[in-house]
């Protein structure tokens, strides 16, 4: 993946997040970009956009709790869920939205 891509992902990520959720304030952490509904929370995300050299990741705060009947979401930690992207068209736009607006009411 080239950085075009990258960048390209990460726009259309942020994109996806700011329609469904609005209110959402985007937050550099942890190498990422945080969003959060609650910024004066120091754990208030519930997502987050991070690259990697072959990949950018969305992750979900509380992903152990979303509903996701096409076992889309990776991980296995305690809460903590994520989906790796490796092109624009790799993306499925709609379960994405779905996974945002139940993490940003979690």
């Amino acid at each position: 993946m080239n950085e075009l891509e990258q960048d390209e992902l990460v726009s259309r990520l942020t994109e996806l997040i700011l329609l469904v959720v609005p209110k959402a304030i985007p937050i550099k952490k942890y190498g990422g970009t945080l969003f959060t509904l609650k910024p004066e929370e120091k754990e208030g995300q519930f997502c987050g956009i991070f690259e990697y050299k072959s990949h950018v990741q969305l992750v979900f705060s509380r992903g152990a709790e979303l509903k996701d009947p096409q076992n889309q979401l990776a991980g296995n930690g305690k809460l903590r869920r994520h989906v790796n992207f490796g092109s624009l068209e790799s993306m499925d736009e709609s379960a994405m939205k779905k996974f945002i607006k139940q993490a940003a009411k979690l």
